[in-house]
């Protein structure tokens, strides 16, 4: 037997169930796929000239080991992020330079690694590199660590840029991945040569179509990301 509902209810309910299916569509995680989406490319084949540095698959990063999801030292983003990185590095070659990065698309996992590590307090094997004057306790408070990244998205990118010549990398007044205030781009504790450094890659980013991050200077997101709302979890694999 069938049950009458007033119209106004029927309304309500189908307005909400839209609602829900319009929240789940734009800040939905996508599951684990065997297979990178289409519209993805891998840096290396894609633009061989540019210059990466997985430093997730190993163990020289804040956290000290292979971090999860990174099965393979490649860098995948999505195919606007890379074209648009392309036409940074030609401009950068005129001068002499080039683009190196370290992290593009990053899986969702791979961000729950670093929660579970950020919550562990007795694990401070690479402070003195990465973070010695933040408190680990203070890392989610401080905005250093997140439970969602906009890496997962596939559209934002960790980078530097290298003297062609010497393949070394311009001095940015911090290493990647420093969690100190002197990472922010506009910081006074670095040089004026430092800081003319970060202009340089700040510019060249921005003319290309990426947003830059007010607290580290190695990340931009392309401001017209194909995925704004959608955090992927396939994994860096061959």
């Amino acid at each position: 037997m069938l049950t009458s509902y007033p119209q106004a209810t029927w309304l309500t309910r189908i307005t909400k169930l839209c609602l829900i299916g319009i929240l789940l569509t734009r800040c939905s995680v996508v599951p684990d796929i065997e297979t990178i989406p289409d519209d993805f490319v891998e840096l290396g084949a894609f633009a061989p000239a540019i210059e990466r540095e997985v430093r997730y698959f190993g163990s020289d990063n804040f956290v000290g080991e292979q971090i999860d999801g990174y099965e393979a030292p490649l860098i995948f983003m999505s195919r606007e992020a890379a074209t648009a990185l392309v036409t940074v590095q030609s401009q950068l070659e005129e001068l002499g330079f080039g683009l190196k990065v370290f992290d593009a698309y990053r899986p969702q996992r791979a961000v729950d690694h670093f929660v579970r590590w950020a919550e562990d307090l007795g694990d401070e094997r690479m402070k003195p590199v990465y973070y010695p004057q933040v408190d680990k306790e203070n890392l989610f408070s401080d905005g250093y660590i997140a439970s969602r990244s906009g890496h997962s998205r596939g559209s934002t990118v960790d980078l530097t840029i290298i003297d062609l010549s010497s393949r070394s990398e311009l001095d940015m007044g911090t290493p990647w991945d420093f969690f100190d205030l002197a990472s922010w781009p506009d910081s006074d504790a670095v040089t004026s040569q430092q800081r003319a450094n970060r202009l340089l890659l700040r510019t060249m980013m921005l003319d290309a179509g990426f947003v830059p991050l007010s607290t580290e200077w190695w990340h931009f997101t392309l401001a017209d990301e194909p995925y704004p709302q959608t955090f992927f979890d396939f994994v860096v694999r061959h």
